[in-house]
């Protein structure tokens, strides 16, 4: 099983949303290495929830329901969605400056390429995560 972390605007689409919806379609995916990452998602798969903007932490956890499919929401007809299904929301949100200081994820793409809003997560990194929002 792989693991991913998917970023939100919580104006956008918010973890309450999210939860509230149950399983929904990750749509509006418009950049090819975000693209790739949702490709390469397969069900079953651990999500990190994280709300960006003005909050900047993982605040959930959701799994990846089905495969890529293409993103109705994209007229070019060249990006692809996937369904995700909300599993719970951490016991405390995790900070991007947690995460930042915390040198078991110096190396997590959050960190790296901080804008990218489909990344893949390693396992050490899922463990760290989850033990610091337990």
């Amino acid at each position: 099983m792989a693991h991913w972390l998917v970023k939100s605007e919580p104006g956008t689409w918010s973890w309450e949303q999210h939860r509230a919806a149950g399983t929904d379609s990750w749509t509006g995916v418009r950049n090819h290495q975000a693209k790739a990452h949702l490709n390469n998602m397969k069900p079953g798969d651990g999500v990190l929830f994280y709300h960006s903007g003005e909050d900047k932490a993982v605040v959930g956890i959701s799994q990846v329901a089905g495969a890529a499919y293409p993103d109705a929401s994209d007229p070019t007809g060249a990006f692809v969605a996937v369904d995700l299904r909300a599993v719970k929301p951490l016991a405390r949100p995790v900070t991007l400056k947690e995460i930042k200081a915390n040198a078991t994820l110096e190396e997590m793409v959050l960190v790296k390429n901080s804008r990218l809003s489909v990344q893949p997560v390693t396992d050490a990194e899922w463990a760290e995560v989850i033990k610091l929002g337990s």
